[in-house]
């Protein structure tokens, strides 16, 4: 896995172009990176749906959850599933639309000077070790590339958005993953 700075793609992952994604605004530096979680169904792992999701292809008759959600049009720079595998569906260098009305460090709109990561699964169920793994490795490519994205500039969906989303949790291990995150950074 390798991030290509000048284009925002990483290699060595899956790619799914989502068309849910516009410019940042000029001039704006990428500096937060937000954590989420998602299932479609709920709590249904490796359908495929979160792909078809963020590329405007679910069909809403095939799932009563799916006719709820049919009209927003959203996306992540990445999904990590159960298994570890990544999927890029934005440029990191494009806005893609995961944050909604946010909040961070006293500036609105979120989505123009961050980062979406989604985790599959759910508030209440423990996130995997390939999971974490993989969300590691990869924010350290994040974090190399776009040193502005701290330890402290990490931040789950409910902090930017209290009130309106609750992920990625309480089953997701902060201190687990902030601690990985340290220890790769005195390593090097």
């Amino acid at each position: 896995m390798q991030l290509d700075r000048a284009t925002g793609w990483v290699a060595g992952i899956t790619h799914c172009p989502s068309p849910n994604f516009n410019a940042r605004p000029d001039g704006e530096a990428i500096s937060l990176l937000v954590i989420h979680n998602i299932s479609l169904p709920p709590a249904q792992f490796a359908t495929g749906k979160v792909q078809a999701f963020f590329q405007n292809r679910l069909d809403p008759d095939e799932h009563p959850f799916f006719e709820t959600i049919k009209t927003l049009r959203v996306s992540a720079h990445f999904l990590i599933e159960r298994d570890g595998a990544i999927t890029q569906f934005v440029s990191c260098l494009d806005r893609a639309w995961h944050a909604g009305v946010s909040t961070f460090d006293g500036r609105e709109g979120c989505n123009d000077f961050s980062l979406g990561i989604e985790l599959e699964g759910t508030d209440d169920l423990p996130f995997s070790d390939a999971q974490y793994q993989a969300l590691q490795a990869l924010t350290r490519q994040l974090q190399a590339a776009w040193p502005a994205i701290s330890c402290e500039r990490i931040r789950g969906h409910s902090e930017i958005a209290p009130g309106r989303k609750t992920d990625p949790g309480p089953a997701f291990d902060w201190a687990r993953y902030r601690a990985a995150l340290q220890d790769s950074e005195e390593k090097s």
